[in-house]
């Protein structure tokens, strides 16, 4: 054995024993609930990939929830790829969506069961919630527009949303959709989610404010806490 090695060796160990000691002193609680649960939450992907085909619309939607922000889109609907980008880079989401719909109609049906197959893809992404922070909100500024969006992974879906249009039409899309989109989102996706554009004079940044707001408040919301490690939350023990 080379000449101090094992001297080093010692003193490493000594310095681990004294740190180890001292990090669980002061993680009491994530200790006390065990100690293998927080890493195998980390190490557990959470992912899904979902397909829905109906007569209207065929969907693949794959999503990663401890991603970067990578995205890719093809729906056929250039705005609303604009917004769905959104919620990929201020989520920290990976998010891909296909969607081949009947736009010789109009936007409606696709936009709508986007909606509906990424609620499916987070229900399933989410799994049994247990060590996820749950709640998320955020307020968003873009100029003259602020926004405000809160949501609870509650298992109980609900929507109230109050945005004040200016215009009903952007960019060649119908406004109106984005209630439609995020209403097909909360009934499967299982959540409480409040939308409230605060304030606003320009409809593309009343909109892209409540996008980004959402992607943050998604972010938040599924964000594990290694203080719940293994733990539900709610005190029902289920969600």
């Amino acid at each position: 054995m080379p000449v101090g090695f094992a001297s080093r060796a010692e003193r490493f160990s000594s310095i681990f024993a004294v740190w180890l000691y001292s990090f669980a002193a002061y993680q009491p609680i994530m200790f006390a609930l065990s100690p293998n649960d927080f890493v195998e939450q980390v190490m557990a992907e959470r992912t899904a990939s979902v397909e829905r085909n109906t007569l209207e619309t065929q969907i693949k939607v794959s999503i990663n929830l401890d991603g970067s922000g990578k995205a890719s889109f093809d729906t056929g609907v250039p705005f609303f790829e604009h917004m769905l980008d959104q919620i990929a880079r201020h989520g920290l989401i990976d998010l891909d969506i296909y969607c081949k719909g009947d736009l010789h109609i109009d936007d409606h049906h696709t936009v709508e069961d986007v909606g509906i197959t990424l609620g499916q893809a987070f229900a399933k992404a989410v799994g049994d919630k247990k060590g996820m922070t749950r709640y998320g909100h955020s307020y968003v500024p873009l100029d003259e527009a602020l926004s405000r969006v809160v949501i609870d992974f509650s298992g109980r879906p609900g929507l109230q949303m109050h945005v004040p249009f200016t215009r009903a039409v952007v960019g060649g899309f119908d406004v109106d959709l984005f209630q439609e989109f995020f209403q097909g989102f909360v009934n499967h996706a299982q959540v409480s989610l409040h939308i409230d554009n605060l304030r606003g004079v320009n409809t593309h940044h009343q909109i892209e404010t409540v996008f980004k707001a959402f992607g943050r408040a998604l972010r938040m919301a599924v964000e594990l806490d290694p203080r719940m490690a293994g733990q539900m939350p709610s005190t029902k023990g289920v969600l």
